[in-house]
């Protein structure tokens, strides 16, 4: 008759197997700890106790020690608005200015340094714009700003200085590359609206009753001169209508001596009827005395004989 053992587990395996599971993982946690991926969007930099040591911009794996940090940077064009800002321009105008302003980092290390995130980024950049802006419109007139003469506006040019003094700013500084400082909206502060508004409809009154006397004084020579060519016309026409008149009256003058001459008696006659004619008519009373000019014909007939 045999007697059964105990079974007892061997306790130097399971803590084999126990050691084995930890080091598998702590292995996983150390990779974990020591390997990122860099996007295409962005800048990775690798810092050691909050000290930047390395810099990646490329996409990629990438390794690092596990007590080691990752910092992300976005490398994309960002656009900032700063608040509307008032303004003095050169003639002593107030504006207020809206600005917008287009930016991205352009030295990752040297923007953790002096910026560490984006609002920072932005708090530096709205002091940056704000001088350049305050400093490029000291030094020019309103009316190079806000014209109905697109060729005396400076607009393009002032912003194209603006952004080159602040993007050299920007980078030296933060390490921020400035890509566009650009004016979006001018406005008048609401306390010298309306007298800027009154001063303008003068000046646009001013301008308009230039215009109108200007305008008269064309009118007036454009009148003048058509009425000097109007009275030269006039005196050309009736000196050619003299002469035609005159031509007129020596054919007629010659047609009536040649009719004279061939029958003087009948002409006579003929030229007294026509007087009659035209001085004689149903209301026409006439006294005459026998012996007048006129009443020879009725009283002589044509050849002097006396009329029954």
């Amino acid at each position: 008759m045999h007697l059964k053992k105990d079974h007892k587990p061997d306790t130097r395996t399971g803590r084999f197997q126990w050691r084995r599971v930890g080091l598998i993982a702590a292995t996983l946690v150390v990779a974990y700890l020591s390997v990122f991926t860099v996007s295409e969007t962005e800048f990775v930099l690798v810092t050691q106790f909050g000290r930047p040591v390395r810099e990646y911009g490329d996409a990629g794996l990438r390794l690092k020690w596990p007590f080691q940090g990752v910092t992300r940077l976005d490398k994309r064009a960002h656009l900032y608005h700063p608040r509307p800002s008032e303004y003095l321009t050169q003639d002593k105008k107030n504006l207020l200015v809206r600005n917008y302003v287009l930016w991205r980092i352009a030295d990752p290390l040297l923007f953790l340094r002096t910026v560490r995130d984006r609002a920072g980024a932005e708090m530096r950049l709205h002091d940056i714009v704000w001088s350049q802006v305050s400093a490029a419109l000291g030094q020019t007139e309103l009316s190079r700003l806000v014209s109905t003469d697109g060729s005396q506006l400076r607009t393009s040019q002032l912003t194209l200085e603006v952004t080159a003094e602040c993007h050299q700013i920007a980078q030296e500084r933060y390490g921020i590359d400035i890509e566009a400082v650009e004016i979006s909206r001018l406005n008048l502060p609401a306390q010298n609206r309306d007298s800027v508004f009154s001063r303008m409809r003068a000046e646009r009154d001013r301008i308009a009753k230039r215009y109108r006397a200007e305008g008269e004084e064309d009118a007036r020579k454009i009148r003048a001169e058509a009425d000097r060519q109007a009275e030269e016309l006039l005196a050309e026409a009736r000196k050619q209508a003299e002469i035609i008149r005159g031509e007129g009256d020596a054919r007629a003058a010659a047609i009536y001596g040649k009719a004279f001459s061939r029958d003087p008696e009948f002409y006579q006659m003929l030229r007294t009827l026509q007087a009659y004619e035209k001085i004689l008519d149903e209301k026409t009373i006439a006294v005459l005395s026998t012996d007048s000019e006129l009443l020879k014909l009725l009283t002589e007939g044509r050849n002097g004989r006396l009329l029954n």
